[in-house]
């Protein structure tokens, strides 16, 4: 199982913005990252910034960490290839339907995945799949 350190998933991010920025050949993965990237400009200056690796991000400042952000992405992006959980691509195809914009809807599922791993980790309980998908219904209304 791929499990980066916090410095690879953000480096990860910086490299693929930095190939997409010098017209470089990347990977399937990063170039989905750097389209992610692109989805984002406010996060274009923090990934080129030569403190990214080290810059905290904290919801205490008001800021949202960009990696953070765009790695949530990168998790849905796969979740919906898979269609894992189960019924999150038709979730989520419901969802974007009904706002018609594909990178709204995902910001409404990256809402749903992030209060699924906050009630984890507050639980210590598994990441419940059925309530994840439940919540991307409920926004598809």
């Amino acid at each position: 199982m791929f499990n980066p350190s916090r410095d690879q998933a953000r480096q990860f991010l910086i490299d693929a913005w930095a190939k997409r920025c010098q017209r470089l050949p990347a990977t399937p993965m990063e170039t989905l990252a750097a389209d992610l990237v692109d989805l984002h400009p406010e996060y274009h200056e923090l990934l080129e910034a030569p403190d990214a690796l080290t810059r905290e991000w904290t919801p205490e400042q008001g800021e949202t960490n960009p990696f953070l952000h765009l790695s949530m992405h990168l998790a849905i992006e796969e979740q919906l290839s898979i269609d894992q959980p189960p019924g999150i691509l038709s979730a989520f195809n419901q969802l974007q339907g009904r706002r018609g914009d594909r990178h709204d809807a995902l910001h409404s599922v990256l809402e749903c995945l992030g209060e699924m791993l906050w009630r984890a980790q507050r639980s210590k309980l598994p990441p419940d799949g059925e309530a994840y998908i439940d919540c991307v219904r409920r926004k598809a209304g």
